[in-house]
């Protein structure tokens, strides 16, 4: 339930003399009256049992709330904020269908509130209860904030803001460094496309609008890939566009190498075609002085792979150490566009195609398997976005087979790459074989991203350095050569 934008400023100017002398209703023992005063008539500690017995009500939260999501800001002036931390992704955490997801799931809606402009328009512009030009993270602090409780038709609280927040100074996170004198990192770089690669051809498929938008989004991409210091780089949503000098990813290389000496020089994994019929693909880069490819890219263009789940690309190198092989992945996204059947969604908590990446687990496995016994590479990592988060079936069905999840090895708590609807969690992994995962060093997420709000990125104001290059965090993983 949203009101008109009148509802804000009578709020804002008239608060004290239209709620002060309201009845205080019965409210759960985490909510305590407050002296009756200008700036609220309850004050809460806690999130209350049941947000209903606070309907119409106006409150302050003298709790901190953690910024849990931006996704509703630039559409309906929302905000989604939570009490005691983030608001995590179930199934990141718990395996769907079992007890602990369910509790996830009930704790979440417990905690959870929405800050709201009390305005009914879509694309409002400005929202009235945010500083001008405000820098905002998931994971930021907001304190005493203040506002009426209404629950929509859904029975989802909602707070109409009445005073304007007090955002802090943003704070973003360093480059990470892990140990290893072997670096691999993995990035999808959300739809990387070049038009027709001689500055025209706009609007693209996807991405760039403009030859202006594509410039400013390659230089946000420059500063992530480049800042990460990797030697090889595993890549989703370039463009599928082969390998010329006019390619999406020939494109992206020289851009990334114009800064760097030649010696540190980046060179990409030409499979000669593809992989795959996706408008996007998968692809790798990898530092050409340092490393060389040991035999020719292989990839899979069948099964799930044919039209759903992008065809995976594997390169093995050899080094100073022991030869390695790298396997860049995109699995079928969650929309349920086309979805039927056992692909259609399950109301489990993994959306739609959930059975096409199993499958595609499945067959990847099989498939990497045979081709590291061909070439006799026992080191292997899988790296790239699974559309899975860590507990879901795709990512256990790996598991099963071996493959060891590269956070867990290297005891990172509660890693996430990605934040959707207000829930954070891990869309995109690195996953060993057991000989890779005994020489990791190292795993880290460089949070440049996920916690972001989307008008930093290139379509919007476009805000200097790596921040909203993608709308996915890259990892970084070092290994023992």
């Amino acid at each position: 339930m949203r009101r008109s934008p009148l509802v804000f400023a009578l709020a804002l100017a008239l608060s004290g003399v239209v709620h002060a002398a309201q009845p205080q209703p019965a409210t759960a023992p985490q909510a305590r009256p407050a002296a009756a005063t200008a700036s609220a008539s309850i004050t809460l500690t806690a999130p209350p049992t049941d947000w209903r017995t606070l309907d119409g009500q106006k409150v302050r939260i003298a709790a901190p709330l953690t910024l849990a999501g931006t996704d509703g800001l630039a559409r309906f002036g929302e905000l989604s904020v939570a009490f005691n931390g983030r608001l995590w992704q179930p199934s990141e955490v718990a395996a769907p269908r079992s007890a602990g997801h369910a509790q996830i799931t009930a704790d979440n809606a417990h905690r959870r509130l929405v800050l709201d402009d009390g305005s009914d328009a879509r694309d409002p512009g400005p929202v009235a209860y945010l500083p001008a030009n405000a820098n905002l993270r998931t994971g930021m602090l907001l304190r005493n904030v203040e506002g009426i409780v209404r629950i929509d038709a859904k029975g989802t609280p909602r707070l109409q803001v009445s005073a304007p927040l007090q955002v802090p100074a943003v704070e973003r996170p360093a480059v990470p460094k892990v140990a290893g004198s072997l670096h691999i990192a993995a990035f999808n770089l959300e739809n990387y496309f070049n038009g027709d690669g001689q500055g025209g051809a706009y609007p693209t498929l996807r991405g760039a609008r403009t030859l202006a938008e594509h410039q400013a989004q390659t230089a946000k991409l420059v500063a992530t890939v480049n800042g990460l210091d990797a030697h090889i780089a595993a890549l989703m949503e370039l463009e599928n566009d082969g390998y010329g000098p006019h390619s999406a990813i020939a494109e992206l290389v020289d851009a990334l190498n114009a800064p760097l000496d030649p010696k540190d020089a980046w060179a990409f994994v030409d499979a000669g075609q593809g992989p795959g019929s996706n408008p996007i693909r998968v692809g790798i880069i990898y530092r050409k002085g340092w490393f060389k490819p040991l035999g020719r890219p292989v990839t899979k263009g069948d099964g799930p792979f044919a039209e759903h789940s992008r065809a995976p690309l594997a390169q093995a190198f050899q080094g100073m150490g022991q030869p390695f092989m790298v396997v860049a992945n995109h699995f079928k996204s969650k929309g349920c566009r086309d979805a039927t059947g056992a692909d259609a969604d399950q109301n489990d908590g993994q959306a739609c195609w959930n059975a096409t990446r199993v499958e595609s687990a499945r067959q990847l496995n099989a498939w990497v398997q045979g081709e590291a016994a061909r070439l006799k590479v026992k080191d292997v990592v899988l790296l790239g976005d699974f559309n899975a988060y860590a507990m879901e079936d795709p990512i256990r069905t790996l598991n099963d087979a071996g493959w060891r999840d590269a956070f867990a090895v290297a005891k990172v708590e509660r890693p996430y790459s990605y934040v959707y609807n207000g829930l954070s969690g891990r869309l995109d992994h690195a996953l060993l074989s057991p000989s890779m995962a005994q020489r990791l060093q190292g795993a880290a997420e460089w949070h440049i991203n996920a916690d972001e709000a989307e008008d930093v990125g290139y379509q919007g104001r476009n805000e200097p350095g790596p921040w909203r290059s993608s709308d996915h965090d890259p990892l970084l993983l070092g290994f023992d050569r």
